[in-house]
């Protein structure tokens, strides 16, 4: 998938942000990494897959999809923090459980808040999206839940959220 548009819609969105709340000469990495891991707990939350005590399903696929772009909001805004966008399209995703993707995802993430480089980010940014795989989210499904959350973010900025 060709990523720049989103991440040039994620600077917008970003920019758009910050000079609103007056943010221009803050640093909001640790924000947004934080914001990061919150996304990645409430998308686990949905999908149930590590609550082997109970019987409950997953919450609906349209449900999974928005907590998953949500945190594709806050990998693309790192990326920029860090002024790379991910451009690897050939994802491959092994015999793992989606409980243990999770794990990997937030090791990954833990390792890119403590060494905040391309290498690192890659590795985060590949990890999200075998889930996405795992989760039988396609390139079109990401892209188009993005452009409707990415305006659902703007209204919600437009409103005092």
């Amino acid at each position: 998938m060709d990523w720049s548009s989103l991440y040039d819609m994620q600077r917008e969105l970003d920019n758009y942000i910050e000079a609103n709340n007056d943010l221009h000469n803050k640093d909001v990495f640790q924000e947004k990494y934080l914001a990061l891991l919150v996304e990645l707990g409430e998308l686990a939350n949905e999908t149930r897959c590590f609550k082997f005590w109970s019987m409950k399903q997953p919450s609906e696929r349209d449900i999974i999809l928005e907590e998953y772009v949500d945190g594709i909001h806050f990998l693309l805004s790192l990326g920029n923090e860090i002024g790379h966008q991910y451009k690897n399209t050939r994802l491959q995703v092994g015999e793992i459980s989606i409980t243990a993707q999770f794990n990997l995802v937030f090791e990954k993430c833990t390792l890119f808040h403590q060494v905040p480089d391309i290498t690192t980010y890659e590795e985060m940014m590949e990890s999200y999206l075998q889930l996405g795989e795992l989760l039988s989210f396609s390139e079109t499904d990401i892209k188009n839940s993005y452009y409707e959350k990415n305006e659902v973010n703007y209204n919600r900025q437009k409103q005092g959220y």
